[in-house]
């Protein structure tokens, strides 16, 4: 597998508030293999988001994999790409970018079909299977940095249907160490006010994958190490947010974009006291869904999740940490 990386800047201002920096973000959203190729869940989030993303004058989304359930794409033709994304997103205050990574599920089929999606979508950014952008907040010399990776290929896929089993490992060991060698120099060179990291395997989860501990033995460090503000991810089909003490890194788990899971099974595999909120209804029918909103300033982020209803699930602020 060639995989390659790519460097932009963020130059489409618009849609900032009041010298704000706002976004949405949801992971495992990716629908269902049969028709309509949508949950009842992912619709109703789309359609909450939309009335979020107005509210707050979005700027862009972030989607964090498993975009398509079960087994990814075919081809850049696919009929999922309108089905499950373009016929569900639909409001206008949603036709902004969104920047994509790719999930478990994703790697199932044709990653690469989705990387080309980008020349075939107005909206569908996915660059490279991983890649990284840099905004600066208006009426400030304050930047923020998204660093996005692609966490399959650096820890390998889990299996389709004993989904309890942690990943496999790496396909490719050496596209796996090319991609920490990416990290970790593109970390180490920000100078961003905030530096995010975004994937699709947690560090931390309680919930039925629960940590990924190649993440946990050599991404955290990293982050601890750079001093990144916050690590989005999914998988996990729950609202988390974990805290370690004697830490500034934040780690968002936001992976109910289609339906949401009650376990916790992984409780006692998380540092004492981290946890600092959790949300996984029961939900067999697949109706409950849940997504993040973020508002960056130059002296505040706030986090909050949103259920599908419109309610406020949990809010969080943060203060910079970097220079």
């Amino acid at each position: 597998m060639r995989v390659f990386c790519v460097l932009a800047v963020l130059t489409c201002l618009s849609c900032v508030v009041n010298g704000e920096l706002n976004f949405l973000v949801v992971a495992d959203w990716g629908g269902d293999g049969t028709w309509p190729y949508y949950t009842f869940a992912q619709q109703h989030n789309a359609e909450q988001m939309g009335k979020t993303a107005e509210e707050i004058g979005s700027q862009f989304t972030v989607a964090l994999g498993d975009n398509f359930y079960p087994l990814g794409v075919t081809d850049v033709d696919d009929s999922r790409f309108k089905a499950t994304f373009e016929d569900v997103f639909t409001a206008k205050s949603l036709q902004s970018r969104w920047y994509m990574v790719a999930g478990n599920h994703d790697h199932y089929g044709n990653v690469s079909a989705e990387i080309a999606y980008t020349a075939r979508s107005h909206r569908w950014y996915m660059p490279s299977y991983f890649y990284t952008e840099t905004v600066t907040i208006p009426d400030s010399n304050v930047t923020a940095q998204f660093v996005f990776i692609d966490t399959i290929i650096l820890d390998g896929l889990t299996d389709l249907v004993r989904k309890w089993l942690p990943p496999s490992g790496p396909a490719s060991v050496s596209a796996a160490e090319d991609q920490w060698d990416w990290i970790e120099q593109t970390l180490a060179s920000s100078t961003a006010n905030w530096l995010f990291v975004l994937g699709h395997y947690p560090v931390w989860s309680i919930s039925e994958h629960g940590p990924t501990q190649t993440l946990v033995n050599r991404l955290r460090p990293l982050l601890i190490k750079y001093n990144v503000t916050a690590y989005f991810c999914g998988h996990d089909h729950a609202m988390q947010h974990f805290h370690e003490e004697n830490s500034t890194v934040e780690y968002f788990v936001t992976g109910a974009g289609h339906d949401t899971d009650s376990s916790q099974r992984h409780l006692n595999d998380v540092p004492p006291h981290s946890l600092k909120f959790h949300y996984g209804p029961i939900d067999a029918f697949k109706t409950h869904g849940a997504f993040t909103s973020v508002s960056i300033s130059s002296t505040v982020m706030n986090v909050t999740y949103i259920d599908h209803s419109g309610k406020k699930l949990y809010f969080y602020s943060k203060k910079p940490t970097r220079d």
